[in-house]
């Protein structure tokens, strides 16, 4: 059975799997000091294999009926979390592999090309976790990630609002401090896995005075799902990723201990924002799998489909085509990689982060449209996979940022690098 030869294989290879006594941690890999170099290490090309040969076998028969059911994914999720290709960021002194950024990338990439609405199931993870993971204190972390190593349970980051998606500022979800608690009221909307998470990160106004400048304004909290008050809303069906879970989220007056504040009060939307240079690498990542499972379904299909005579791969106008394609997919790859590469460095990424994250969106949509032209009327047919694709494509430039936020981001960096 191919999971339990994977297993084997991943102990074998210095996989640590979740939830088992295995204690063969991975460490963290770095490229070679002083040089340059596109070559992975080994522990890297077993990451990636791993999740290519999990992807390429047990997503991608799968994906189309999770994409008419819309049902949530989980035993597929379970094994991704059994064999470490899922939570692989969190520290681990907090029970997880300590992953850099570049390697949970290289393993996203794998993923998405299986499904993305999967892959968003799981990424969804590492956004809310993030967050705690760069700003929660000891107890905190262990309370809050280390369950997450010891069964597959989901987490979810719920900031955006009906009324406040990239305008993080106009949040008017209200917490309010009474004693040792904090109460809160108010609604989220477009919540990844808002139906299956154990927990939430929150982002929630503590200071009522519309004039407060937003970095002191609001306050990130810890918030367990099955809190009393917390009302969670229908399951959305989406354009694409339709496994992905996505729900409003209502707040009546829930009750949070001061114990799962975050930093403190104020700290909240500094913490919401720097999440984003660590998430925002696998984000592009997962788009890239995307374009990159879009340009070989058109590759491939180019070589078995004739008209007049000849492969239409030999057709100049469709072999140009796949030829922008491929520029596309692998400027992509390497974009997403430099960004993840910086901030596994310790160096402040938001400018390549945001580069990486809107070319990665955009090229994911403009890849996966091309395969369907390449495919012609059969590409626009559900029995064929590129018309999943495309649809699937399109929330790349939309959510974690849309592409418009990302290049007021990019802007931004680099006048400012001028200015200075």
């Amino acid at each position: 059975m191919f999971i339990n030869k994977v297993l084997k294989a991943s102990v074998r290879t210095g996989l640590r799997l979740q939830g088992t006594s295995t204690k063969v941690a991975a460490s963290a890999v770095r490229a070679s000091p002083g040089g340059f170099s596109f070559e992975l290490t080994e522990q890297q090309k077993e990451f990636q294999q791993l999740a290519r040969k999990f992807a390429r076998e047990e997503i991608v028969p799968a994906a189309p009926l999770y994409d008419r059911s819309g049902e949530y994914p989980f035993p597929i999720i379970k094994m991704a979390w059994e064999l470490g290709l899922m939570n692989g960021h969190i520290p681990e002194d907090c029970g997880g592999m300590g992953l850099g950024i570049f390697d949970s990338c290289l393993i996203t990439e794998e993923l998405a090309f299986g499904c993305t609405g999967v892959q968003t199931a799981i990424e969804a993870n590492s956004l809310g976790q993030m967050p705690v993971i760069i700003a929660g204190n000891d107890a905190q972390r262990k309370k809050y990630l280390g369950r997450m190593t010891e069964e597959p349970l989901m987490c979810a980051y719920c900031v955006t609002e009906p009324g406040a998606g990239s305008d993080v500022a106009g949040i008017k979800t209200r917490a309010e401090k009474k004693g040792d608690e904090y109460v809160v009221n108010g609604q989220k909307m477009w919540i990844t896995n808002g139906g299956k998470a154990n927990w939430y990160f929150l982002l929630a106004r503590t200071d009522p005075d519309p004039k407060c400048p937003a970095s002191k304004a609001f306050t990130g909290f810890i918030l367990d799902a099955d809190s009393p008050g917390v009302q969670i809303g229908r399951k959305e069906m989406n354009m694409g990723q339709r496994c992905s879970d996505t729900r409003g989220i209502t707040f009546e007056d829930v009750r949070i201990p001061k114990e799962n504040v975050l930093i403190g009060e104020g700290a909240g939307f500094k913490i919401a924002m720097g999440a984003f240079d660590k998430t925002r690498p696998p984000v592009a990542a997962g788009a890239t799998g995307l374009a990159q499972r879009a340009l070989e379904e058109a590759t491939k299909y180019s070589l078995e489909r004739k008209t007049f005579g000849r492969f239409i791969a030999e057709h100049q106008a469709v072999a140009f085509l796949l030829a922008e394609m491929a520029i596309k997919v692998e400027l992509a790859r390497m974009g997403y990689q430099r960004s993840a590469w910086e901030v596994d460095e310790g160096r402040r990424n938001t400018y390549y982060a945001s580069i990486a994250k809107a070319f990665a969106g955009d090229i994911a949509n403009q890849v996966a449209s091309d395969a369907v032209q390449v495919f012609g009327g059969n590409g626009f047919n559900s029995e064929y996979p590129v018309e999943k694709l495309m649809r699937d494509a399109k929330i790349y430039q939309i959510y974690e940022g849309t592409a418009q936020i990302q290049r007021l981001i990019i802007s931004r960096e680099l006048l400012s690098r001028f200015k200075n």
